[in-house]
C-alpha cells in the first residue's frame, strides 16, 4: 500500500455545495497526526453528512461573524445524497481517517462547468471536522483525489472557493492552484450572497 508522507500540515474547509473502483489508501503525516485516506463506503454517508454540516456552519460563522446562519440541507437529505454518490460514484468520494475515525471527505469527478473538456476534473466538495482543521486532513484528501483524477485521464482540475474564506483560499494557493479572476460569480446560501472564484491547476 503506497504511502505519501508530508512534513507540513495543511488545512481546508468549506467548498460548496462508476463506483469508486480500486483506489489505494494514502497516508499523510503532520507533526502530530497520521491521516489515512480510503474510498468511502455506504456506511460512511451519515458521518459525511454530519461533517459537512458541522464544517459548513463553522466556516460560515468565520466568514460572516454575527450574521444569521442560513438554512443548510437537512442531515437526512445530505446523508441520502452522499449515500447515492458513494453507490454510483457520482461524484467519487474518499474519506480521511485519524485513529480509525472518519474526520473528513472529498468528492471529485469531471468538471460540472459547461463547455469544459472531458479531461477537466473538479473538486466538488472537501470538508473536515473543525476539531481536525490544521492537522493535514485537507492535504491528504487532495493527494488522494489528485491521483485518482490522473488515473481517470484528467489533465487539469478546478475548484470553486468562496471569496473571503481565507482558510480555503490559502489551501488552494499552497496546493499549486491559480485563481481565475474572470470567473468570479455570486451564489446564494440561504439569504446570504457569497462570491466564489474558480481555482485551476495542471495535474500533469
Amino acid at each position: 500500500m503506497p504511502q505519501l508522507v508530508h512534513g507540513r500540515a495543511a488545512t481546508i474547509h468549506l467548498l460548496f455545495d462508476e463506483p469508486p473502483g480500486v483506489i489505494p489508501a494514502f497516508f499523510c503525516m503532520s507533526e502530530s497526526t497520521e491521516v489515512e485516506v480510503r474510498p468511502a463506503k455506504e456506511r460512511d454517508a451519515k458521518t459525511i453528512a454530519e461533517i459537512q454540516a458541522a464544517a459548513s456552519q463553522a466556516a460560515f460563522k468565520a466568514q460572516f461573524p454575527g450574521e444569521a446562519m442560513p438554512e443548510f440541507d437537512s442531515l437526512k437529505k445530505s446523508q441520502s445524497y452522499w449515500r447515492e454518490a458513494i453507490e454510483f460514484g457520482d461524484p467519487q468520494v474518499l474519506v480521511a481517517e485519524v485513529d480509525g475515525e472518519v474526520v473528513g471527505f472529498v468528492g471529485f469527478d469531471r468538471s460540472r462547468d459547461p463547455k469544459t473538456p472531458a479531461t477537466m476534473g473538479e473538486i466538488w466538495a472537501m470538508y473536515a471536522r473543525p476539531s481536525h482543521w490544521g492537522q493535514g486532513v485537507g492535504l491528504a484528501l487532495w493527494d488522494g483525489a489528485r491521483d485518482a483524477l490522473i488515473d481517470e485521464g484528467c489533465t487539469k482540475v478546478t475548484a470553486w472557493v468562496p471569496l473571503g474564506y481565507e482558510r480555503a483560499l490559502r489551501f488552494f494557493d499552497m496546493a499549486g492552484f491559480k485563481r481565475e479572476m474572470t470567473s468570479i460569480k455570486t451564489v446564494l446560501i440561504g439569504l446570504t450572497r457569497i462570491e466564489e472564484i474558480r481555482f485551476k491547476r495542471d495535474l500533469t
